[in-house]
């Protein structure tokens, strides 16, 4: 299986740029608070830099459906990736208000909860693993229990999605213990919050490359 990579909270018109050299499939773009968050004309720069063959991913907390649709429209996303605890529910509703494809979030100290899995799987493009930390939805830099996450439910008709906390050093482990089919990096391969390490991106690049065994 081949996994495809992603960089998230970009802010930089130049970061988008050297993700896609990286061979990235998606680039995302935050509108929930903190701060990489982007009004959506600042995305729409970004986003374009990357180019007509990376997708583009908006990244939301707690807004509503009209809210998203308008972002969707505005920075012309592909995908919207919902981190506020979604329901199967949030996530029809935002598909059927956008017509984009919608990676839905879950937060994780071990293994993800089955019931949680069963509610979103197939109702979401994607399932995204993330860090669970109160009080932050996501960009903290830190991980989960890859290996205890193993040991758990995991979609069947939804793509698995990796994010929290990876970085040049350690996603190989993240892949060998999840076998995602995205893998998500954002605070990983930055100099500060927003501004990535293109040395590092490409450090990124080359370990999820290395450890599928393209190289």
């Amino acid at each position: 299986m081949r996994t495809e990579l992603k960089f998230c909270g970009l802010t930089r018109a130049a970061d988008a740029r050297a993700a896609a050299m990286c061979g990235a499939r998606y680039a995302g773009v935050v509108f929930a608070p903190g701060p990489r968050r982007l009004e959506p004309a600042e995305a729409l720069v970004v986003l374009d830099a990357a180019g007509s063959g990376v997708a583009r991913v908006g990244v939301f907390g707690d807004a509503d459906a009209a809210r998203i649709a308008d972002v969707v429209r505005r920075a012309r996303l592909d995908i919207v990736q919902l981190h506020g605890d979604p329901s199967a529910r949030a996530v029809r509703k935002v598909r059927e208000r956008t017509g984009a494809r919608v990676w839905a979030v879950i937060r994780l100290a071990g293994a993800a909860s089955p019931a949680r899995i069963a509610e979103l799987d197939g109702e979401a493009d994607a399932i995204v693993f993330d860090t669970l930390l109160t009080g932050r939805l996501g960009g903290t830099g830190r991980t989960f229990d890859w290996n205890g996450a193993a040991q758990g439910a995991r979609p069947r008709r939804s793509r698995l999605v990796v994010a929290g906390g990876l970085t040049p050093e350690n996603v190989a482990q993240a892949l060998a213990a999840l076998s995602p089919d995205v893998v998500d990096v954002s605070s990983g391969v930055e100099e500060r919050p927003g501004v990535k390490d293109h040395v590092r991106m490409r450090l990124f690049a080359d370990a999820v490359r290395g450890a599928r065994g393209d190289e």
